[in-house]
């Protein structure tokens, strides 16, 4: 396995960091596009239950479907990552359903796609929740330069899943819940209760 060095900037406004990507010299690898995952445990929760926080989805990307297995330790503000392509999204699935594995989350989401130099900014997009980037590279240090061109305060960086960009919006949900805990995470539906009851005033 090897370190995910990546850190989330969120309440980004995507417009104006494309138009400071193309001054900077990026270049936009992947346009917005729709992605579909699916997130699989084993019956008895063993990944979801577990301190590690193990996930393991089944992600189609427009152009291919990858599989990824990510552990993260309350020890470490990074994950460790094991990640492959795989020739269909709904064969992988139903290879891993076969072996006993259950599906218990559908998600959405779309992701645009930058490269500067060796590092890779990612414009994201969930339902029900702000527009936030992520910052992906060889190490902290060029994050950290790439980040500060582009405007961001370096203290404000956030880690960890998704989860964290609900975390901030929803200030109900604690540290032991996730948006993974829905069974359908969809864009053009109305605001789930699960999240309403999570949002303060």
């Amino acid at each position: 396995m090897q370190h995910e060095i990546e850190v989330k900037f969120l309440y980004v406004d995507h417009d104006k960091l494309r138009q400071k990507l193309l001054e900077l010299g990026a270049v936009c690898e992947h346009p917005m596009r729709l992605m579909r995952r699916v997130m699989l445990d084993f019956p008895d929760k063993r990944f979801s239950n577990s301190n590690q926080s193990q996930r393991l989805r089944i992600r189609d990307e427009g152009d291919k479907v990858t599989l990824t297995y990510k552990e993260k330790s309350r020890e470490t503000k990074y994950a460790y990552e094991i990640e492959t392509t795989v020739g269909s999204f709904e064969d992988t699935l139903r290879l891993f359903k076969a072996i006993g594995l259950v599906d218990f989350s559908f998600q959405e989401s779309k992701r645009e796609t930058w490269k500067l130099n060796d590092v890779e900014v990612v414009l994201d997009e969930w339902p029900w929740a702000h527009t936030y980037i992520e910052i992906e590279g060889p190490n902290e240090e060029t994050i950290a330069g790439v980040a500060e061109k582009l405007g961001f305060d370096w203290n404000k960086a956030k880690y960890g899943s998704v989860d964290t960009v609900y975390r901030s919006q929803y200030l109900g949900m604690t540290a032991d819940e996730s948006i993974g805990d829905l069974s359908e995470v969809r864009f053009n539906v109305p605001l789930p209760q699960y999240l309403k009851d999570r949002q303060k005033p």
